[in-house]
């Protein structure tokens, strides 16, 4: 059952100094990173063809989405960076796990990417890498490729029990790694078309997919709420809530980021918090975050012309509920 006493924000891990500045620093190329989803793109797009079947292309969506949904979005994401819940130890493992086979970073890469990004774009400005502000291409080059080497960055500090956990440091020294042994499964059951689908086309679709949703979701879409004084907002992108598991809802995020919902309106169909629901349902999460609960943003303001979608919460009486706006 979901905790419903008042709850704060997560750890901060980016500590500012005086001196700390989101818009100073240059683009550099990120060979590792870039050679990563380089390579497997160029094979997903030139091999992938030619060894397409049925059961490679089942594998692949349902690879897909275990990974993504449970690993990235519910694992990575809700539970590792926002601590949008609690569950046992070894579930909680389970979807780092699964997060990690994404193929997008280490367990601190994730959390600093994100963490710096985030720190940035709540900023008055920032660098535009950040805020997704250039062209399409040139945006897909940086992101995919690149990073932004900040002249005067804050300081990133991860929470000890995080840090000094030793299996988040095997995962983060091994996380590209992670995808030989199911290379050698798919090889041995489906042969090498299931090793390109479950592992070249994957990896590569959710890279992409992962900066595509980023770009769209921070210049244009659906806005239900706006936080005063930053320099980025977060828009809702409807049509792509169902295959991204709720991500795409990227402007309620911003609103309520320790949300462990992120489908906070009607007809927002959010799969990840359906898998939350059902591992609380099972009594193996608890302490949920929801905006009913949390701190909200400072700042935050509801649009008085949100358009059609109408809070849940507003379905309910929740006094001191940030969603106690008029319907619209």
């Amino acid at each position: 059952m979901a905790t419903l006493t008042k709850q704060t924000l997560s750890t901060e891990r980016m500590i500012a100094s005086p001196s700390s500045n989101a818009t100073e620093g240059k683009v550099v190329w990120m060979p590792t990173k870039s050679v990563w989803s380089g390579a497997l793109t160029l094979i997903a797009l030139t091999v992938g063809p030619l060894t397409f079947s049925w059961g490679a292309f089942a594998l692949f969506v349902f690879s897909t989405a275990i990974t993504i949904c449970a690993g990235h979005s519910v694992g990575m994401h809700r539970l590792l960076i926002h601590r949008s819940f609690r569950t046992d130890k070894r579930i909680e493992y389970f979807l780092m796990y699964l997060g990690t086979l994404v193929g997008m970073a280490g367990p601190f890469g994730m959390i600093y990417a994100h963490d710096v990004r985030d720190w940035a774009q709540r900023q008055r400005d920032c660098h535009p890498l950040y805020a997704h502000r250039r062209s399409f291409f040139v945006d897909a080059w940086w992101q995919m490729h690149c990073a932004v080497k900040l002249r005067f960055p804050p300081t990133f500090v991860v929470e000890e029990t995080v840090r000094e956990d030793r299996f988040y440091q095997f995962l983060e020294r091994t996380w590209m790694a992670q995808q030989l042994p199911w290379a050698i499964v798919f090889v041995a059951i489906g042969g090498w078309s299931w090793v390109v689908w479950g592992i070249a086309v994957r990896v590569s679709v959710s890279l992409t997919g992962h900066w595509l949703i980023g770009h769209f979701a921070h210049r244009r879409g659906h806005q239900g709420w706006r936080v005063d004084d930053v320099a980025v907002q977060g828009y809702n992108l409807p049509a792509f809530g169902l295959v991204t598991f709720g991500e795409a809802f990227h402007g309620n995020h911003h609103a309520f980021p320790q949300s462990a919902r992120l489908g906070l309106e009607v007809g927002q169909i959010d799969l990840g918090w359906t898998f939350i629901r059902l591992l609380m349902a099972l009594r193996l999460a608890d302490e949920v975050k929801l905006p009913e609960n949390t701190q909200a943003r400072q700042g935050l303001q509801r649009l008085p012309d949100a358009g059609v979608y109408v809070p849940r919460a507003c379905l309910r009486t929740c006094k001191g509920c940030p969603f106690s706006a008029k319907r619209t």
